[in-house]
C-alpha cells in the first residue's frame, strides 16, 4: 500500500514540476543498490553462521557424554547482533518500499515522455535503475528479516513467531 500511495503522489508531483526540476542522474539510486547488496550478503552470512551453530549444538547433543570433539569450535552468533540486524532489515524494507513508490511514480511519468522530450530518456534510465535498486533493497531486507527469525522450539505453539 505504501508503494502504491507514494507512486501516485510522486506521479502527481513530477507531473506538476517536471519542467523545473534538474535532470535525474543514473547514480542517484546507487546507495540503495549498495545497501541491498550489503544486506543480501549479510543475510547469506548470518544464515550460514546460524546453521553452523545449530548443527554444532545438534552434534554436541548427539555426542552426549562421550566427550568426542568435532573438527573445530563454531563461533556463536551474538543475539544482540541478530536483533540489531532484524531492526535494520525492517527499517530498510520500509525505506526501500518508500523509494520504490517514488521511483515508480517518476518512471510512470517520464517513460511515456521519451518520444516527446529529449531529457526524458536519461530520466527514464535513472528511474528504472531506482526502481530496480529499491526493489532489490526490499527483497534483501525481507530476506535478512526472515533469516533473523528464531525457529520454533519443539514445545512452542505452531502459529507463534519469535524473533531474536
Amino acid at each position: 500500500m505504501l508503494v502504491v500511495g507514494l507512486a501516485v503522489a510522486a506521479w502527481f508531483v513530477v507531473r506538476a514540476v517536471y519542467g523545473s526540476i534538474p535532470r535525474l542522474d543514473w547514480w542517484l539510486a546507487v546507495p540503495l543498490g549498495v545497501l541491498a547488496v550489503v544486506e543480501a550478503l549479510g543475510a547469506r552470512t548470518l544464515r550460514a553462521r546460524l546453521a553452523a551453530e545449530r548443527e554444532a549444538r545438534r552434534a554436541a547433543e548427539r555426542r552426549g557424554a562421550t566427550g568426542s570433539r568435532t573438527a573445530g569450535p563454531v563461533r556463536p552468533v551474538d543475539p544482540l547482533l541478530v536483533a540489531r540486524l532484524a531492526v535494520l532489515a525492517q527499517a530498510s524494507a520500509y525505506a526501500g518500499a518508500a523509494f520504490l513508490g517514488i521511483w515508480l511514480g517518476v518512471l510512470l511519468y517520464v517513460a511515456p515522455q521519451v518520444s516527446r522530450l529529449q531529457v526524458a530518456g536519461g530520466d527514464t534510465v535513472a528511474a528504472a535503475l531506482g526502481v530496480g535498486c529499491s526493489g532489490g533493497l526490499v527483497l534483501a531486507a525481507l530476506w535478512l528479516e526472515s533469516v533473523c527469525q528464531v525457529p520454533p522450539s519443539p514445545g512452542d505453539e505452531p502459529g507463534g513467531s519469535a524473533r531474536a
